[in-house]
């Protein structure tokens, strides 16, 4: 059974919503990545700029520090993880890092431009604006094969998506 999940995706696929309900069926603890970026992020992202690889780079490295400290017991992180790059680091942190890298299941949120943007006008209460989809959207490079990843559409009934989640993960 997988011990470490990343459920990954664009702002407003629904990562924290799956994330928080799949760790209650699993009985694992559940965090969100958007808790360790750091107050000079939030504000840039609050006033639509996004971030750069170097501003991510502090917070992908604590996230995989977090991940590590979990392994044994499981975790669930919700968490953007667009890129190869971050995705790498967070399964293997910095590069040299001497120890074995984690063994993470990434499960993928995917739904179009427009279904996305829709679930995003109806929230009021986070700090990521919805004018920065378009660039989550360009930015995101899809898992592949190699990656240990399960995409699931995000236009299926919650229950669904969590059935599906959670029997793969406990192959």
């Amino acid at each position: 059974m997988a011990r470490l999940l990343v459920v990954m995706g664009v702002s407003g696929c629904g990562k924290t919503t799956i994330g928080e309900r799949l760790a209650q069926r699993l009985n694992f603890d559940f965090e969100d990545a958007d808790t360790f970026h750091s107050a000079e992020n939030r504000a840039k992202m609050a006033v639509g700029v996004p971030l750069s690889d170097e501003d991510r780079l502090p917070w992908l490295l604590s996230l995989h520090r977090m991940l590590r400290s979990r392994c044994h017991s499981g975790v669930v992180l919700a968490c953007s993880a667009l890129k190869r790059r971050y995705r790498q680091l967070l399964r293997g942190g910095e590069p040299g890092d001497s120890e074995a890298e984690l063994d993470i299941l990434f499960v993928h949120l995917k739904g179009s431009f427009e279904v996305i943007a829709s679930r995003l006008a109806s929230r009021h209460e986070h700090f990521m604006p919805s004018s920065l989809l378009r660039s989550q959207f360009d930015t995101l490079e899809e898992p592949t094969a190699d990656e240990n990843c399960l995409s699931v559409d995000v236009g299926q009934e919650t229950e669904v998506i969590l059935d599906i989640i959670a029997n793969y993960a406990r192959q």
